[in-house]
C-alpha cells in the first residue's frame, strides 16, 4: 500500500501546514458527483487510533482505514490552470471519472 506526493504537491503541501498547523493531509473520498466518490483534502490536527499514515517527500498523509481501498497507489500533484489551483488524483483504482473532473468511480 502507499500513496505518494509528487514534488510540486509536497512543497504545496509544507508550505499550507507550516500556515495553517496540523500533523499531516487527511486525505480520504465521500460519495458525490455524477460518478459516485470525490476526493477530500484537508490538514489533520491528530492522527487516530485506526488511522494509516503514509509519509511522502516529509508530508504525513493520514488515511481512514474504510478510504484505504479507494486510494492505495494514488499519486497526488499540485496543478494550476489558468487562475485556479488544486491538488490533482492519479488513481489506478478509479474506472472512469465524469467530464467535469470532480469525481470518479471504483
Amino acid at each position: 500500500m502507499a500513496i505518494s506526493l509528487t514534488d510540486k504537491a509536497a512543497s504545496r503541501a509544507r508550505d499550507f501546514l507550516g500556515r495553517n498547523g496540523g500533523v499531516g493531509l487527511r486525505l480520504g473520498v465521500r460519495r458525490t458527483g455524477c460518478s459516485g466518490y470525490a476526493y477530500t483534502v484537508d490538514y489533520a490536527e491528530a492522527v487516530a487510533g485506526d488511522d494509516v499514515v503514509f509519509e511522502s517527500q516529509g508530508v504525513k498523509l493520514i488515511v481512514a482505514p474504510d478510504n484505504l481501498a479507494f486510494l492505495d497507489g494514488t499519486r497526488i500533484d499540485f496543478v494550476r490552470e489558468g487562475l485556479n489551483e488544486k491538488f490533482a488524483f492519479e488513481n489506478p483504482n478509479a474506472t472512469s471519472s465524469c467530464g467535469c473532473g470532480t469525481s470518479f468511480s471504483i
